[in-house]
């Protein structure tokens, strides 16, 4: 992922949005990560039998092509389905900003390079207003600074340094592993064998 993460932003403000409602659970059966993106917000964005909800803000014309979410508190609570993370990724969302995220859902976002953003109530409050309006939907964040700018405004965000890295460098658990393999197989070969695993080499 980019240092720099530039899109429009658009306002989700509806407080406790689950993974449930992120990816209904009904398109959970896929055994790879395609076709995610038609499942993100099911059941805001379609109707029973398929038409468009006009009112939801990723239907609308002027939003359709947002890549930055603005959302409301406890977002990403519920089960620790890591498609509600691929199924935002695919639908082109690349930072959700927030006040606070489900644990897992902010592990999962880290493993996959969605940036969270974390804002206390009163800056993510304008934020919200900044992103519902077109003149100022245009928002940079930096991830190396932590910081967010919108329209002539500009804020400062939370982010830990672990999680930081992760997204400014691309890395996951198991990228950090392969750093260790040399330490790993010189480890390997002090061990008994009757004790060793089999591993590739």
């Amino acid at each position: 992922m980019p240092n720099m993460i530039t899109g429009k932003a658009a306002a989700f403000a509806q407080p406790n949005v689950d993974t449930d409602v992120i990816m209904p659970k009904r398109f959970l059966k896929t055994i790879n990560r395609e076709g995610l993106a038609d499942g993100t917000f099911a059941d805001l964005r379609f109707t029973e039998d398929g038409a468009v909800r006009p009112d939801f803000v990723l239907n609308t014309a002027d939003w359709r092509d947002a890549s930055i979410l603005v959302v409301g508190n406890n977002f990403g609570c519920g089960s620790s389905r890591e498609h509600a993370v691929w199924g935002l990724k695919q639908l082109g969302i690349n930072a959700v900003i927030g006040t606070d995220f489900g644990g897992i859902f902010y592990d999962n976002a880290r493993k996959n390079g969605l940036a969270l953003p974390l804002v206390s109530q009163a800056p993510r409050d304008m934020l919200l207003k900044l992103a519902s309006d077109l003149n100022s939907a245009q928002f940079t964040i930096n991830i190396s600074e932590k910081t967010i700018e919108a329209g002539d405004k500009s804020f400062g965000f939370e982010m830990g340094e672990t999680v930081q890295t992760a997204l400014v460098e691309g890395q996951d658990e198991t990228l950090d592993t392969l750093k260790l393999a040399d330490h790993i197989r010189a480890f390997e070969a002090l061990t008994p064998p009757s004790t060793k695993l089999s591993v590739n080499k």
